[in-house]
């Protein structure tokens, strides 16, 4: 190569620009619900499906105390977490592994079983890291449509496994319609996937499940090595803030999540405060309780009003609008409550402070008598 051609090779170079993988432009960037607005009339965040109450007696203090200590690494285990897991739940130590939030297990889940060629199955509409998670790794989403009563069609998601399938997210309920599967509908379900497709049963909403019919993942896995449990600390226990959520699983996928994890990736804040919040039952379910009398009380009215509302088991309301869903978002900010619109589909509402629902059930009342 002459001086010069090398010169103009070398130029073109730091020219450039990084060469990143191709796969990146297929993944949709991750949309969080938007805050409550600044500067206009009261305003309510229904958006996130955040607990509106504030920590857990003692979580705070564990917290706090805590934050005296983060110029440490935190415990890489989670020794402590995973030991009040293990006893809480009655599983044994080996079969948990912790993470920054369901959402960051997922992932670990997809990093440990699929890659480029291989196929990852889901419901659509359901949570939306899903697509991002997938196509992150290389991996080709398989999205199953929703039935036209918001409900996973699991038939369709069983005829939809190829030799390529790897793994199959469950999202139960079902974010964002809050429809849970029944127990019978699963098993059945599961009866149908092979041995070695590993079934993730999300379970972030799992503590607002009324319905007798549905049953607990992690009831579910114990016989079925290849079933893993999703659950957060984000919803129920009100600590969206820390990242902290767990799985459970028989040994093999366990210790592939142990693998796959950031090291040190939940802070000895979220680990103490989850602890703390398992502590601090007695106030969870009340606080829950609360929460699902609203989101009664919300269902009811939405279906007086003569919406067609499914049947929530989370802790949030879903309301298909179609074309209307960007109008309905509008309106509602505008009247003092921000919701999650899905455009083109419908919006999901959290169910939040008493004064927040009235807000947006009274916007549902005057949008339904313009429809």
């Amino acid at each position: 190569m002459s001086e010069k051609t090398e010169h103009e090779s070398q130029d073109n170079r730091s020219a450039g620009t990084p060469r990143l993988r191709a796969a990146l432009e297929s993944v949709p960037s991750y949309k969080p619900g938007r805050p409550a607005a600044a500067g206009g009339p009261v305003s309510y965040k229904l958006s996130s499906n955040e607990n509106p109450y504030p920590p857990l007696p003692g979580v705070l203090e564990s917290v706090t105390e805590a934050a005296a200590s983060f110029n440490r690494y935190p415990d890489l285990a989670c020794s402590a977490l995973l030991a009040e897991l293990a006893e809480r739940f009655d599983v044994p130590v080996s079969h948990l592994a912790s993470g920054t939030g369901s959402v960051g297990i997922a992932q670990q889940l997809i990093q440990s079983t699929a890659g480029p060629g291989d196929e990852v199955i889901y419901a659509w509409r359901s949570f939306e890291a899903y697509p991002i998670i997938t196509r992150i790794s290389g991996a080709t989403a398989v999205e199953v449509p929703l039935t036209a009563a918001e409900e996973h069609d699991l038939d369709a998601m069983a005829d939809a496994i190829t030799e390529r399938t790897r793994l199959i997210f469950v999202c139960n309920p079902n974010n964002p319609t809050g429809v849970a599967i029944p127990r019978e509908e699963l098993e059945r379900f599961l009866d149908r996937v092979p041995a070695d497709v590993l079934v993730v049963l999300d379970e972030a909403y799992r503590e607002f499940v009324r319905d007798e019919r549905v049953a607990d993942g992690i009831d579910i896995y114990r016989d079925r090595p290849n079933v893993c449990v999703l659950r957060t600390f984000s919803k129920a226990y009100g600590l969206a803030g820390l990242r902290v959520g767990f799985a459970v699983a028989h040994e093999p996928v366990a210790a592939a999540l142990r693998k796959t994890a950031v090291p040190f990736g939940v802070s000895q804040l979220a680990q103490d405060a989850a602890v703390a919040s398992l502590r601090s039952e007695a106030a969870l379910l009340e606080r829950v309780g609360a929460l699902v009398e609203e989101r009664t009380r919300v269902g009811r009215e939405l279906r007086a009003q003569g919406w067609t509302v499914p049947e929530s088991q989370a802790n949030f309301v879903w309301l298909r609008l179609g074309e209307r869903t960007s109008a309905f978002a509008e309106a509602a900010e505008a009247a003092g409550v921000t919701v999650r619109g899905f455009a083109g589909e419908g919006v999901r509402v959290s169910i939040g402070e008493t004064a927040a629902n009235d807000i947006f059930v009274q916007v549902a009342a005057g949008f339904r008598k313009e429809m």
